[in-house]
């Protein structure tokens, strides 16, 4: 098992978590502001099985729009593997 932890900025949180919420990803959402602007953004978690890693990056690839500016980014993606889960 995965948790995938995505950065997003608000502008594109709608389009990302609609999309991932249609394709049966469960998302907890985290209003968040960094960068060096300080622009909002909102963290994303998602949990997700090994073999569905790839498709769900993918969809927020897709719905995170493009950068303006060739060095800049409009989001942040971590992968980290979980050893356990534990629902309560």
């Amino acid at each position: 098992m995965k948790l995938i932890i995505a950065i997003v900025r608000d502008s594109d949180l709608e389009r990302v978590s609609n999309t991932l919420t249609t394709s049966n990803y469960r998302v907890t959402l985290i209003a968040s502001t960094g960068g060096f602007l300080r622009r909002g953004s909102t963290t994303l978690l998602v949990g997700v099985e090994d073999q569905q890693v790839s498709e769900a990056l993918e969809l927020i690839r897709k719905n995170i729009s493009p950068a303006s500016e060739p060095q800049a980014h409009h989001g942040t993606i971590f992968v980290i593997p979980v050893e356990q889960y534990v629902r309560v």
